[in-house]
């Protein structure tokens, strides 16, 4: 239980790790893209509003073409020399009349015309054609598109991103391996918890049985002197109450150590299915209850025996002592993707069950407790049998009736 707990503690703060990280690394890429959008969309405005040619340089007018908020020293007596850019003029046709390619030489004239064209097909005012982010403007005559050289700022962009990309992936495996580091110390304290708690039920079934057992020895002295009577019958009712359920308690606690492996082997499930529902046969008939079966022939199966027929066990054991009086209990089992068990059984009351609790150790539905051979247990001991090897059991209710599915993956 306690190594299961470690593994869900480093899985829980491996998969938070990743999720901060990955947002981090989300953020960081939506923030750059933008700003080189930004900064490239500075460059555009700047050209567009000079009549497809770069202005001077002005400190004093930057602020009229520039974004200072983001990137308010873009433009610089320099900038002029750096940016690679073409401007394109088409008429009201969108046909090309007019090409100004001064500023730059990596391109040639088919190429710019195949830009223009892909630019106004898309019908945007920004966007990207290959390695260029463009605006295009209206005119008197038609449009004006600018295109400006993007690609060293993409690279950029790039080389930034992966940057954070490697140290936040170191930072995030360092942290996940301090995580394992210090994953031991802190589920120590309930490691110590659990382990009082396996050594109070340890010492509780030695100490109460020692005087149990002679209590119900010294019973038997008793009645072979003075005969059979009714307060001596419910001294020895609740002494072997008492001891079910140290026994019970026992088995719970071996359940949660799982330190034993489960023998796993191929074996007929259906049969040992069926041969369970008839061991339940004649208690049913006894309580005047129906106990009806439906379970598909021939399927064998791949686990522990032994605990498939207990979690059947519990099950039906679970129906028989509730099943309303006259009402019947019915057991279905069939293979689909893999095997599934059902079993239903009629009961009144059923609207006033908390299916959230009915797997909680010592539950009863009665709130009064009384008792009727059941301690509350049997279906905790359902539950950790199949979590402990990785199957599914649920319950749910309809009209009338309360069920429990179990999956056996």
């Amino acid at each position: 239980m306690i190594v299961s707990l470690r593994k869900k503690f480093i899985i829980v703060s491996a998969f938070s790790i990743m999720i901060v990280f990955m947002g981090i690394f989300l953020f960081l890429s939506a923030s750059n893209i933008a700003q080189t959008n930004r900064v490239l969309d500075t460059l555009t405005d700047a050209i567009a509003s000079n009549g497809g040619e770069f202005p001077a340089f002005r400190p004093s007018e930057r602020s009229a073409w520039s974004d200072w908020f983001v990137y308010s020293d873009v433009i610089t007596e320099e900038t002029r020399f750096s940016t690679r850019f073409f401007t394109v003029w088409l008429d009201q046709a969108q046909q090309i009349s007019q090409v100004n390619m001064d500023a730059i030489a990596a391109i040639s004239e088919s190429d710019v015309e195949t830009y223009a064209r892909e630019a106004a097909a898309e019908g945007h005012t920004r966007g990207w054609v290959s390695d260029y982010r463009y605006k295009a403007s209206p005119t008197d005559e038609g449009t004006m598109l600018v295109f400006v050289n993007g690609n060293m700022h993409r690279n950029m962009t790039f080389r930034q991103l992966c940057s954070a990309f490697f140290i936040l992936f170191g930072s995030a495996a360092l942290i996940l391996i301090l995580t394992i580091i210090i994953s031991k110390r802190a589920v120590r304290p309930v490691a110590d918890s659990y382990e009082k708690q396996k050594q109070f039920i340890t010492d509780a079934n030695h100490e109460l049985k020692t005087p149990l057992t002679l209590i119900l020895s010294n019973l038997d002295i008793v009645e072979s002197e003075v005969g059979k009577n009714e307060w001596l019958e419910d001294i020895r009712s609740e002494g072997e109450r008492m001891g079910l359920l140290i026994n019970k308690m026992v088995e719970l606690s071996r359940m949660d150590e799982g330190d034993a492996p489960p023998v796993l082997t191929e074996f007929n499930i259906s049969a040992a299915v069926s041969d369970t529902v008839s061991e339940f046969q004649p208690l049913a008939a006894e309580r005047s209850k129906t106990l009806l079966s439906e379970i598909q022939p021939g399927l064998s199966y791949h686990g522990d025996e032994a605990l498939v027929r207990r979690l059947v066990s519990i099950l039906l054991d679970n129906a028989v002592k509730y099943c309303d009086t006259g009402g019947c209990i019915r057991l279905h089992f069939c293979r689909k993707h893999h095997p599934v068990l059902t079993v239903e059984n009629t009961y009144a009351n059923v609207d006033e069950l908390e299916l959230d609790k009915l797997f909680d150790r010592f539950y009863r539905a009665d709130k009064a407790r009384t008792f009727s051979g059941s301690f509350g247990v049997g279906l905790s001991i359902a539950q950790s049998i199949v979590t402990k090897y990785h199957r599914s059991i649920h319950a749910y209710k309809k009209e009338r009736t309360i069920g429990f599915r179990v999956e056996l993956k």
